[in-house]
């Protein structure tokens, strides 16, 4: 069984901040860049963010684009301890289309209401207490999900980069500097040497607007 194809999505500041030190992120790029972004949700299966994401924004994660795609992308939330609300525009919008929750345990705690029709619950858990992104991906396989567009969060990012199985990144990066007190794009990797650092292939750039959109693939 082929293991589905992972692009990783980041958008940040030209100091690879995706928000402020409080966590206002939004909005750091521009409308022609997140119209881009729902454009590649469209031509995924699977748009994947981590729960953090979702305590955060509250997102849709559907692809809005004009015309709508036929499909909209399965919506999955890596989710260890199924803190994802009931309330969430995500549990709230099941009519457009199917969401995930990928968690460590069985579901409990969600409402009838919340429940009907989805969310569907994947257990995969990993040795660490945490979504095992391999056991995700396999199960993503058997969906017939081949093309996962990873939104983030940092921790979720890392943890796919660590497995190694990020195997692109559309880097959108906006002109403004917001500094070391901002977050990070991606969270700690543990390395100890600069021979362990994940290498990537710039295979293309664009200008999007004010800001640029870099391509890069696994070396």
């Amino acid at each position: 069984m082929t293991r589905p194809h992972v692009t990783l999505k980041i958008a940040t500041s030209m100091d690879g901040r995706i928000a402020l030190a409080n966590g206002v992120s939004q909005w750091i790029t521009g409308s022609e860049s997140r119209a881009r972004v729902h454009q590649m949700r469209a031509d995924h299966d699977a748009v994947l963010v981590g729960v953090g994401t979702v305590l955060a924004d509250d997102p849709l994660l559907t692809a809005r684009t004009v015309p709508p795609p036929p499909k909209q992308p399965v919506r999955i939330v890596a989710d260890s301890k199924l803190r994802t609300s009931s309330q969430s525009r995500l549990l709230n919008s099941q009519g457009l289309g199917k969401v995930v929750l990928a968690s460590t345990r069985p579901a409990k705690g969600y409402s009838d209401e919340a429940m009907q029709g989805g969310p569907e619950i994947w257990t995969v858990p990993g040795p660490d207490g945490k979504v095992s992104p391999k056991a995700l991906l396999d199960r993503c396989a058997v969906e017939g999900l081949n093309k996962i567009f990873l939104e983030g969060g940092g921790k979720l990012a890392a943890s796919f980069i660590q497995a190694g199985l990020v195997d692109s990144i559309e880097w959108f990066r906006a002109p403004i500097l917001i500094g070391g007190d901002g977050l990070p794009a991606v969270a700690a990797l543990g390395l100890s040497e600069m021979t362990d650092a994940p290498r990537w292939r710039t295979a293309a750039t664009a200008r999007i607007g004010d800001d640029t959109l870099e391509t890069y693939v696994r070396a």
